[in-house]
């Protein structure tokens, strides 16, 4: 499989505050990491069954989304392969249309699930009106850029047989803090 076709897909609603931040970090990870190759950013939104197709055509996969986590705001933690699966799968994430879990079911499906997939997940602060991010979760937005920066090469380093000098969490989900 090759590592030339990742999809980072960035869910939320931004006149939510802290609920908007999958999509705030896409316009982080372009400005912060402009030399990311191979790279496709998506705005998802608030989730739409359309997104399906997405998915399913990428070779990797990072979704970015507010998640209650049940940790201190600013919180990142990265779930990944079947661990994000099931993450995703155990909570409704809104009353939009789809959860993420049905999506990853709707890929499973037609045997077209990324092998390489992620979930880095934030805690947010607040979820109110607000086109804003709060500071605690703003604050966690370099935490997260490096979490897919890591997984971007991780990823590649598998693919080419590279060995690369990274942390690497063997499938277990990785918990940082911005907020200290």
């Amino acid at each position: 499989m090759s590592s030339n076709n990742t999809l980072i897909l960035g869910i939320g609603n931004t006149l939510l505050s802290d609920e908007g931040v999958g999509i705030h970090m896409l316009a982080y990870l372009r400005r912060h990491y402009p030399a990311l190759a191979d790279v496709e950013y998506l705005d998802g939104g608030t989730l739409s069954f359309t997104l399906a197709a997405w998915i399913e055509e990428a070779d990797n996969l990072i979704v970015i989304d507010a998640a209650e986590l049940d940790s201190t705001p600013g919180t990142v933690v990265v779930f990944s392969g079947e661990e994000m699966d099931r993450f995703a799968g155990k909570t409704k994430r809104s009353v939009h249309e789809v959860s993420l879990g049905d999506l990853l079911a709707i890929a499973h499906l037609t045997d077209a699930l990324p092998a390489n997939r992620a979930l880095v997940a934030i805690q947010p602060e607040e979820i109110d009106w607000g086109q804003c991010l709060s500071n605690r979760v703003k604050q966690a937005l370099p935490v997260a850029g490096h979490h897919v920066s890591d997984l971007l090469q991780q990823w590649s380093a598998a693919d080419t047989g590279v060995v690369a000098a990274l942390p690497t969490t063997g499938g277990r989900s990785q918990r940082l803090s911005a907020a200290r």
